[in-house]
């Protein structure tokens, strides 16, 4: 009888143990995937604010579009160069790649004078780490 007792509590023993060690794994692989998605994020920003350094330049010229939809390929750029369905020239950072397009002129650019001429450029970042992948957008008004 004692050893029948004993196997049982054996085995609740190995089915704890083996619960726990699927617990501590699965833990771990959301850590892991926590810390690319905060590392790709921190990579689209950086991304973000060296495009926004390079449209403030003072020599910086880019026609304007015709049609400006966000460009699409942002969920998939893997490389630096020209895109010829949305005409987006992608740019390499360290563990990134932004992107400039030209919204055109206006006068009524949010935070400025009123009647103030402004050009507005939106600047799309892609931020990788691992297989995590982020995409950032902003929109600049140099004036």
């Amino acid at each position: 009888m004692a050893l029948l007792v004993s196997l049982v509590f054996l085995l609740l023993l190995t089915l704890i143990g083996v619960s726990s060690l699927r617990n501590a794994t699965l833990q771990e692989k959301m850590a892991a995937s926590l810390s690319l998605r905060n590392q790709s994020f921190q990579a689209a920003e950086s991304a973000l604010r060296a495009g926004e350094g390079a449209v403030q330049q003072g020599h910086y010229t880019l026609p304007a579009c015709a049609r400006c939809p966000p460009p699409a390929e942002s969920s998939g750029v893997t490389a630096a160069g020209a895109n010829s369905h949305s005409g987006v020239t992608w740019v390499a950072t360290d563990q990134g790649f932004y992107g400039v397009q030209n919204l055109g002129a206006t006068l009524d650019a949010v935070n400025l004078p009123p009647h103030t001429a402004a050009t507005l450029y939106r600047v799309t970042a892609v931020g990788v780490a691992g297989h995590s992948r982020t995409v950032l957008e902003s929109i600049y008004a140099k004036y």
